[in-house]
Protein backbone atom coordinates (compact mmCIF):
# COMPACT_ATOMS: atom_id res chain seq x y z
CA UNK A 1 0.00 0.00 0.00
CA UNK A 2 1.10 3.42 -1.14
CA UNK A 3 1.85 5.95 1.75
CA UNK A 4 0.22 9.59 0.88
CA UNK A 5 1.83 12.86 2.01
CA UNK A 6 -0.26 12.95 5.06
CA UNK A 7 0.15 9.25 6.25
CA UNK A 8 4.35 9.64 5.97
CA UNK A 9 3.81 13.21 8.25
CA UNK A 10 1.82 10.75 10.49
CA UNK A 11 4.40 7.84 10.44
CA UNK A 12 7.32 10.70 11.16
CA UNK A 13 5.26 12.11 13.97
CA UNK A 14 5.68 8.36 15.74
CA UNK A 15 9.15 8.26 14.76
CA UNK A 16 9.92 11.98 16.65
CA UNK A 17 8.73 10.35 20.13
CA UNK A 18 11.74 8.08 19.81
CA UNK A 19 14.35 11.52 20.53
CA UNK A 20 11.69 13.39 22.33
CA UNK A 21 11.78 10.49 25.35
CA UNK A 22 15.82 10.43 24.77
CA UNK A 23 15.44 14.48 25.14
CA UNK A 24 13.02 14.26 28.20
CA UNK A 25 14.85 11.41 30.21
CA UNK A 26 18.10 13.77 30.58
CA UNK A 27 16.41 16.95 31.46
CA UNK A 28 17.87 16.29 34.45
CA UNK A 29 21.46 16.26 33.68
CA UNK A 30 24.08 18.12 35.76
CA UNK A 31 25.45 20.11 32.58
CA UNK A 32 23.23 19.10 29.92
CA UNK A 33 19.68 18.84 31.20
CA UNK A 34 18.64 22.70 30.11
CA UNK A 35 19.71 21.69 26.01
CA UNK A 36 18.00 19.17 26.25
CA UNK A 37 14.59 20.11 27.85
CA UNK A 38 14.40 22.70 25.81
CA UNK A 39 15.03 20.53 22.30
CA UNK A 40 12.42 17.95 23.91
CA UNK A 41 10.03 21.53 23.84
CA UNK A 42 11.15 22.01 20.16
CA UNK A 43 10.16 18.04 19.45
CA UNK A 44 6.79 18.68 21.10
CA UNK A 45 6.12 21.64 19.09
CA UNK A 46 7.17 19.95 15.81
CA UNK A 47 4.97 16.83 16.63
CA UNK A 48 1.64 19.06 17.39
CA UNK A 49 1.73 21.66 14.63
CA UNK A 50 2.83 18.44 12.29
CA UNK A 51 -0.77 17.50 13.75
CA UNK A 52 -2.56 19.88 12.84
CA UNK A 53 -0.50 19.88 9.09
CA UNK A 54 -1.19 16.50 8.36
CA UNK A 55 -4.96 16.26 9.64
CA UNK A 56 -5.37 19.73 7.03
CA UNK A 57 -3.49 17.70 4.45
CA UNK A 58 -6.02 14.92 4.62
CA UNK A 59 -8.56 17.12 4.32
CA UNK A 60 -7.87 19.72 1.74
CA UNK A 61 -6.27 17.22 -0.86
CA UNK A 62 -8.81 14.15 0.17
CA UNK A 63 -6.16 11.89 1.92
CA UNK A 64 -8.14 10.48 4.61
CA UNK A 65 -7.68 6.90 4.61
CA UNK A 66 -8.40 4.40 7.18
CA UNK A 67 -4.81 3.59 8.24
CA UNK A 68 -4.61 7.61 9.07
CA UNK A 69 -7.67 7.37 10.75
CA UNK A 70 -5.65 4.90 13.10
CA UNK A 71 -2.50 6.25 13.00
CA UNK A 72 -3.46 9.88 13.85
CA UNK A 73 -4.87 9.35 17.19
CA UNK A 74 -2.11 6.70 17.63
CA UNK A 75 0.61 9.21 17.56
CA UNK A 76 -1.24 11.51 20.08
CA UNK A 77 -1.41 8.90 22.80
CA UNK A 78 1.94 7.56 22.15
CA UNK A 79 3.40 11.52 23.16
CA UNK A 80 1.18 12.16 26.12
CA UNK A 81 1.63 8.83 27.16
CA UNK A 82 5.35 8.79 27.54
CA UNK A 83 5.23 12.39 28.08
CA UNK A 84 2.72 11.89 31.09
CA UNK A 85 4.76 8.77 32.94
CA UNK A 86 8.28 10.88 32.77
CA UNK A 87 6.98 13.78 33.79
CA UNK A 88 5.44 12.32 36.84
CA UNK A 89 8.68 10.01 37.81
CA UNK A 90 10.47 11.90 40.25
CA UNK A 91 13.70 11.20 38.27
CA UNK A 92 12.65 12.46 35.10
CA UNK A 93 10.29 15.26 36.50
CA UNK A 94 10.83 19.00 35.90
CA UNK A 95 12.39 20.29 39.06
CA UNK A 96 9.96 21.78 41.15
CA UNK A 97 7.04 21.12 38.56
CA UNK A 98 6.66 17.50 38.30
CA UNK A 99 3.08 16.29 37.57
CA UNK A 100 0.97 14.88 40.07
CA UNK A 101 0.90 11.24 39.20
CA UNK A 102 -3.13 11.00 39.06
CA UNK A 103 -3.43 13.50 36.75
CA UNK A 104 -0.92 11.23 34.82
CA UNK A 105 -2.97 7.92 35.58
CA UNK A 106 -6.20 9.78 34.55
CA UNK A 107 -5.02 10.59 31.03
CA UNK A 108 -3.17 7.14 30.36
CA UNK A 109 -6.21 5.46 31.47
CA UNK A 110 -8.65 7.34 29.50
CA UNK A 111 -6.51 6.29 26.49
CA UNK A 112 -5.76 2.70 27.33
CA UNK A 113 -9.42 2.75 28.40
CA UNK A 114 -10.40 4.35 24.50
CA UNK A 115 -7.99 0.88 23.42
CA UNK A 116 -9.89 -1.60 24.96
CA UNK A 117 -13.26 -0.05 23.96
CA UNK A 118 -11.92 0.05 20.10
CA UNK A 119 -11.19 -3.80 19.93
CA UNK A 120 -14.42 -4.76 21.89
CA UNK A 121 -16.09 -3.14 19.83
CA UNK A 122 -14.20 -4.29 16.85
CA UNK A 123 -14.72 -7.80 17.55
CA UNK A 124 -18.12 -7.34 18.38
CA UNK A 125 -18.98 -5.38 14.58
CA UNK A 126 -16.06 -5.83 12.66
CA UNK A 127 -16.57 -2.83 11.23
CA UNK A 128 -15.98 -0.24 13.61
CA UNK A 129 -13.29 2.91 13.16
CA UNK A 130 -12.14 5.87 15.17
CA UNK A 131 -14.85 8.56 15.71
CA UNK A 132 -12.87 11.42 17.32
CA UNK A 133 -15.37 13.90 19.54
CA UNK A 134 -14.86 17.44 20.28
CA UNK A 135 -13.88 16.56 24.03
CA UNK A 136 -11.18 14.31 23.23
CA UNK A 137 -9.76 17.40 20.49
CA UNK A 138 -10.12 19.62 23.96
CA UNK A 139 -8.23 17.30 25.93
CA UNK A 140 -5.34 16.54 23.39
CA UNK A 141 -4.81 20.43 23.01
CA UNK A 142 -4.77 20.78 26.89
CA UNK A 143 -2.76 17.92 26.94
CA UNK A 144 -0.13 19.32 24.94
CA UNK A 145 -0.28 22.73 26.49
CA UNK A 146 0.47 20.87 29.62
CA UNK A 147 3.30 19.57 28.85
CA UNK A 148 4.55 22.49 27.20
CA UNK A 149 3.97 24.20 29.76
CA UNK A 150 5.73 21.87 32.28
CA UNK A 151 8.80 22.02 30.17
CA UNK A 152 9.39 25.85 30.09
CA UNK A 153 8.19 26.47 33.95
CA UNK A 154 11.80 26.77 35.36
CA UNK A 155 12.79 29.76 33.35
CA UNK A 156 8.57 31.51 32.85
CA UNK A 157 7.48 30.76 36.43
CA UNK A 158 10.95 33.29 37.11
CA UNK A 159 9.30 36.01 34.92
CA UNK A 160 5.63 35.21 35.31
CA UNK A 161 4.18 35.26 39.14
CA UNK A 162 1.76 32.53 40.19
CA UNK A 163 3.20 29.94 37.29
CA UNK A 164 2.48 26.78 39.14
CA UNK A 165 -1.20 27.58 39.57
CA UNK A 166 -1.42 28.29 35.85
CA UNK A 167 -0.32 24.75 35.70
CA UNK A 168 -2.14 23.18 37.96
CA UNK A 169 -5.38 24.80 36.29
CA UNK A 170 -3.97 22.64 33.12
CA UNK A 171 -3.16 19.51 34.68
CA UNK A 172 -6.75 19.61 36.54
CA UNK A 173 -8.39 20.48 33.23
CA UNK A 174 -6.53 18.24 31.75
CA UNK A 175 -7.67 15.59 33.64
CA UNK A 176 -11.14 16.41 34.10
CA UNK A 177 -11.47 16.25 30.22
CA UNK A 178 -9.79 13.11 30.15
CA UNK A 179 -12.57 11.77 32.45
CA UNK A 180 -15.33 13.64 30.54
CA UNK A 181 -14.07 12.31 27.14
CA UNK A 182 -14.21 8.56 28.70
CA UNK A 183 -18.50 8.92 29.77
CA UNK A 184 -19.13 10.46 26.03
CA UNK A 185 -16.85 7.67 24.51
CA UNK A 186 -19.08 5.14 26.35
CA UNK A 187 -22.03 6.69 25.28
CA UNK A 188 -21.24 7.08 21.59
CA UNK A 189 -20.11 2.98 22.01
CA UNK A 190 -23.32 2.05 23.44
CA UNK A 191 -25.36 3.52 20.27
CA UNK A 192 -23.15 2.33 18.27
CA UNK A 193 -23.43 -1.11 19.46
CA UNK A 194 -27.25 -0.68 20.02
CA UNK A 195 -27.60 0.53 16.26
CA UNK A 196 -25.80 -2.27 15.30
CA UNK A 197 -28.28 -5.25 16.93
CA UNK A 198 -30.68 -3.06 15.42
Amino acid sequence: MKLNHANRITILRILLIVPFVICMLKINHPAMGTPFRYLSLLLLLFMAFSDAYDGYIARKKKQATPLGAFLDPMADKLLIACACVLLSIEKTAVSGFRLPPTVAVLIIAKDMFLLIGFVILHFLTFQVKPTPVTVGRIATVLQISMTAAIIVAPEISKVVGGWIWFLRFLWWSAAGTAIVAILIYIRVGTKYIEQFEK
